[in-house]
């Protein structure tokens, strides 16, 4: 006979936070099978090696993929593009966080443009019965192929309001009653889409920027929006406000206001030199730097070492590095031939990997 639990035993288990259990760390490798199809070449100990490979080899347990509704424009990071970036992540080893941006483009802090398919859809409830349907086929369809993932963002960066119209001006204010019957719709899609499955996801929600996160949640909280298991944050020296030290602050508070969620940074990058492989403009330059940290392969491995150690050291749950995969390659981007993001991969020109990928591998010290 199994031991029972006391009331108080029970109550105190119950009370435990989420985020006391497991540690993420990993990158978004949502680039990766174009970066095969263009020729990339990744190495680790001077040998060719799948780049999925190379990350488990590295400490990674987490890779997060991107989604989007009907990218045109592109051939990657649709329905059959995310099943085949699934297949590779779980062959490896590792667990997924899928990324719905709720749109046929970049979904981020300045824009959350509705699909196209969707534009007409003038009726909030009808709108959200979309959001819900697509969501749910889509995980019941990864489901289908054994691709659950095992935690799901329901919207990138979300500090706007989703499904913008394309004719609402820039500073329209957010609409919270709105967005809370969008954002719970699509949540409410995660939770039957995984109560059908043998795989139960984790609900993302993510907030660009550290500094933005507690007022969009406290706003949130009051709308309704409250069933989420995950806290995602991004963070970055060229676009926020914080210092790392003011990171960890936050990443503190959250975990304290919101003890049934984990705390992530689920986006960060650095750049490692300020040179060029190729013709493309970088999106990382001098305006990108943390004075701590100058753009060299250590000084990379140097601040995500600090962002990972503040994020642990104050109750987070993982670090995910955006976008390590996307070097120079043949192919064209709308930017140009090349990588705009090439400087701050976790791969060198040659394609040798850099120290700073050891950020997933290292004893930081936990919360007190």
């Amino acid at each position: 006979m199994k031991p029972r639990l006391s009331a108080l035993a029970f109550a105190a288990l119950l009370a435990l936070p989420a985020h006391a259990g497991e540690r993420y760390f990993g990158a978004d490798l949502s680039f990766a099978n174009e970066m095969d199809d263009c020729g990339a070449v990744y190495k680790d100990g001077g040998q060719r090696q799948d780049v999925y490979k190379i990350f488990k080899d590295h400490g990674a347990n987490l890779i997060r993929i991107r989604i989007w509704n009907d990218a045109a424009w592109t051939d990657y990071s649709n329905l059959a593009d995310v099943k085949k970036s699934i297949r590779r992540a779980k062959a490896a080893g590792m667990q997924v966080l899928l990324d719905f941006h709720y749109s046929d483009d970049w979904a981020d802090g300045q824009k959350q443009i509705v699909p196209a398919a969707w534009a007409g859809i003038a009726d909030e409830n009808k709108l959200a019965d979309a959001l819900y349907r697509y969501t749910y086929d889509t995980l019941t369809a990864l489901n289908t192929d054994g691709l659950m993932p095992e935690m799901v963002q329901v919207g990138n960066e979300i500090n706007r309001e989703i499904l913008e119209q394309p004719d609402w001006p820039a500073d329209r204010p957010t609409d919270w009653r709105r967005n809370a019957l969008l954002i719970d719709a699509a949540i409410k899609a995660v939770r039957d889409a995984g109560a059908k499955s043998g795989t139960h996801p984790k609900v993302m929600i993510h907030i660009a920027q550290p500094e933005n996160v507690e007022p969009w949640f406290a706003a949130a909280a009051k709308a309704g929006v409250t069933d989420f298991d995950v806290i995602g944050i991004s963070y970055y020296a060229k676009w926020s406000h914080d210092t790392i030290p003011e990171l960890g602050a936050t990443v503190k508070r959250l975990t304290a206001a919101y003890p049934r969620a984990e705390v992530m940074v689920v986006e960060t990058a650095y750049p490692w030199t300020l040179a060029w492989a190729d013709n493309t403009n970088n999106q990382f330059g001098k305006d990108s730097l943390d004075p701590g940290f100058p753009p060299t392969p250590q000084g990379q491995k140097d601040y995500l070492a600090s962002v990972s150690q503040a994020v642990i050291g104050n109750g987070g749950a993982g670090v995910i590095y955006w976008a390590p995969d996307w070097v120079s390659t043949r192919c064209h981007t709308r930017w140009g031939k090349g990588s705009a993001w090439e400087n701050a991969t976790l791969f060198d020109f040659q394609g040798n990997v850099l120290p700073g990928i050891d950020f997933m591998d290292r004893n930081y010290t936990p919360a007190q």
